[in-house]
């Protein structure tokens, strides 16, 4: 019976332990941006709703907060705006033209 005792001590410091362990940090997400002209298109108008709305130029960073995407969507919608000369850059802000 002493065996039976140990056997459930040695399995309850180990559930214990587990349980203190502290959790992994989660990786980061990896954003999927689908790469085609209706996508990207749509970027676009995200970004040039969030800098018309903003009225003044805005970081990459900035925009992707108000417009609620990607940086990788902002760069792409920036491309697509740049093209079309919509927008200018000032430094390291994005302003409409």
């Amino acid at each position: 019976m002493a065996e039976k005792k140990t056997t459930k001590k040695a399995a309850t410091t180990e559930v214990a332990a587990e349980k203190k362990a502290p959790a992994k940090k989660a990786a980061a997400k990896k954003v999927e941006v689908a790469i085609n002209a209706e996508n990207v298109g749509f970027k676009a108008g995200d970004v040039y709703q969030a800098l018309a709305a903003a009225g003044k130029a805005l970081t990459v960073a900035e925009i992707a907060k108000a417009a609620k995407i990607a940086t990788e969507e902002v760069y792409l919608g920036i491309g697509w705006l740049f093209k079309e000369g919509k927008v200018k850059g000032e430094g390291n802000l994005v302003a409409l033209a």
